[in-house]
């Protein structure tokens, strides 16, 4: 087995750590390469320092070369900090940041990334990238290079985009965590990020009759969609069959939406109450 998955153990209220034990415990001399995630999608947790250390220490160990997602490093809930893992002692040889203009600058259909490191890691991935994507949307590229350096002149006044979406973000799913919790399901309050996760095992929906053989989530989302007009997403589906159990009754909303969508959708939630 080349790699194996690694459970993270969760409560409510943003108290997420990693299990340091079975996190190890997933390395052997055959692990090349770590992906994670911070802040983390779809949990929104926000890794410290500490645990980033814990990560890098462990990644070092085993030689293991590290590709760190952080792609919503510009959305932070409550004032929350954002800690590069390339920036910590020792971990820049090892480790590739990937960033996104889809999710930096909420245009997530242009598909404009970057990827920063050390060059004997960045040249290897210039020879994948030469032959996948082929050519890169100059033009797209051209517009991010000039939102950046908007922001660069803006940067800590109220004009600045990066100080207006999180807190947009963020209210936003204050918004939905408030309709959610108001019919008895328990939101799990995101560090930051375009989404939040809900817990509807509180609701007692039951989806056995319909005899499907998907995961609950699945019909859930798939009930919500087509009987509400709500659109969710399944967690199971971000799980290896070994451990979807783990998804159990949670669903992920986004909350990166305008505002008459997010009022819409908190306006669904509340009738699901007499379901």
């Amino acid at each position: 087995q080349i790699y194996q998955s690694v459970l993270w153990k969760q409560w409510y209220q943003r108290r997420v750590r990693v299990d340091r034990e079975e996190f190890e415990a997933a390395f052997n001399d055959r692990t090349k390469l770590l992906i994670t995630t911070t802040p983390h999608n779809p949990v929104g947790k926000i890794f410290t320092t500490e645990e980033l250390e814990y990560i890098g220490s462990v990644c070092e160990k085993h030689n293991v070369i590290i590709v760190s997602d952080e792609v919503y490093e510009r959305v932070l809930f409550d004032n929350n900090k954002h800690v590069r893992v390339a920036s910590l002692p020792g971990m820049w040889d090892r480790t590739i940041t990937v960033g996104s203009a889809g999710k930096t600058f909420s245009v997530t259909g242009w598909k404009v990334g970057w990827a920063l490191g050390p060059a004997p890691l960045i040249e290897q991935i210039q020879h994948i990238t030469s032959c996948t994507t082929f050519t890169a949307p100059t033009l797209l590229q051209e517009a991010v290079a000039g939102a950046f350096e908007h922001e660069a002149r803006v940067a800590h006044t109220e004009d600045a985009y990066f100080k207006w979406l999180p807190a947009k973000l963020q209210e936003n799913c204050q918004k939905l965590a408030d309709a959610f919790s108001s019919i008895g399901c328990q939101p799990v309050w995101p560090d930051g990020g375009y989404f939040m996760l809900v817990d509807t095992a509180p609701m007692g929906w039951d989806f056995t009759a319909e005899n499907t053989g998907r995961c609950y989530d699945v019909d859930c989302v798939k009930w919500l969609t087509r009987e509400f007009k709500l659109a969710t997403i399944p967690i199971s589906v971000f799980y290896g069959d070994e451990n979807r159990h783990l998804s159990a009754k949670y669903i992920r909303v986004c909350c990166a939406k305008s505002d008459a969508t997010i009022d819409r959708a908190c306006q669904i939630v509340r009738s699901l109450k007499k379901c």
